[in-house]
Order: structure tokens, then sequence, then C-alpha cells
């Protein structure tokens, strides 16, 4: 079995992700940066020697959303599972969005719950950066606040039927 090593690097700013200057929780000496150009289920996928063209399916709206609360769900959709092409929303790791009235900027501070499907995973720190960079490019985002939580325990009832059909392309049976 052969293997590579594969640079991970963030397009545009550069800045460093979750590491002791971001996240004072993380373990010291860590520092990386991610390429939003990378398809990390590609990734995965090609490492695996699976398809590596599957695809995050995210859902067409038929209506615009009511409020900032329906943009952040809505938007939340379109963070993907670092390992696979499925949403966070689809495998059921959102357990809540609140949206805080608006600052004076217009602004509102946005707090996101969400669980893992593990308590050692290695990805957390990536999918907390995701969906932080993904809900402050909506308007009227200023603040995001991204906290874990292990309460209820997540399963794999949670998943939706478009999550299930996802995995199922992927190769993973439920």
């Amino acid at each position: 079995m052969s293997s590579r090593l594969v640079q991970i690097r963030r397009a545009g700013t550069g800045l460093p992700v979750p590491g002791p200057s971001v996240d004072p929780t993380a373990d010291e000496g860590y520092q990386s940066v991610i390429d939003r150009n990378v398809n990390f289920s590609a990734v995965f996928a090609d490492a695996t020697g699976r398809n590596p063209d599957l695809v995050l399916e995210i859902p067409e709206w038929h209506t615009p959303p009511a409020d900032l609360e329906e943009r952040v769900w809505r938007a939340l959709y379109e963070v993907s599972d670092p390992e696979f092409p499925i949403s966070l929303v689809d495998l059921g790791l959102v357990y809540g969005v609140e949206v805080a009235e608006p600052d004076s900027t217009g602004g509102a501070k946005v707090t996101v719950a969400i669980t893992l499907t593990a308590t050692a995973c290695p990805c957390v720190e990536f999918i907390k950066w995701d969906v932080r960079d993904r809900l402050l490019q909506e308007a009227g985002v200023s603040e995001v606040d991204v906290r874990i939580t292990w309460d209820p325990p997540w399963t794999n009832d949670r998943i939706s039927d478009r999550g299930r059909e996802a995995l199922r392309r992927a190769g993973v049976s439920i």
C-alpha cells in the first residue's frame, strides 16, 4: 500500500485554521490552513479507492427564506462532512440555531449547536471552522458561535433520507 501527503491550504486570505491562536483549547503547535477549493470528500474517496465524483447534494428551495434563521439553516445544508459529501444537516449533526437580535450595525450573532458522530472526531475543528466560514457569508450575520453538545447522543436515526441515499452512493451502508 502506498501513501501520499496532501498539503491543504486556504485560498485567498491564508488565515490559519483552528490552532492555539484561533482556538486556545487546540493542541499547542497545531497549525494548518485549508484550501476551500479542495474537495475533502474527493480526497477521501480517492484515498480509499471510492468514487471521487460524489458531490454534495443541496436541496432546491422553491420559496424565499422567511427570515435570517431560515437563511442560516439553508446555508448549513452547504456545509458538508469532511469525509463524505453529505451536509451536516442531513447527517443530523445540527441540533439547533439561535439568532440574536441585530446589533446597532444590523449584524446578528448566530449560535449553532452541533454534535459529532464520535467524541474523538478528529475533524471537530474543521467542522466548526466550515460552519463559521459559511455562515459569516450570510448578510446580517456578524458573529458565529459553534457549540458542541453531546446531549442527546447522536445516532444514525438522525440521518435524513437524502443523507442515507448519499451515504449509499458513497458505499456506506447504514
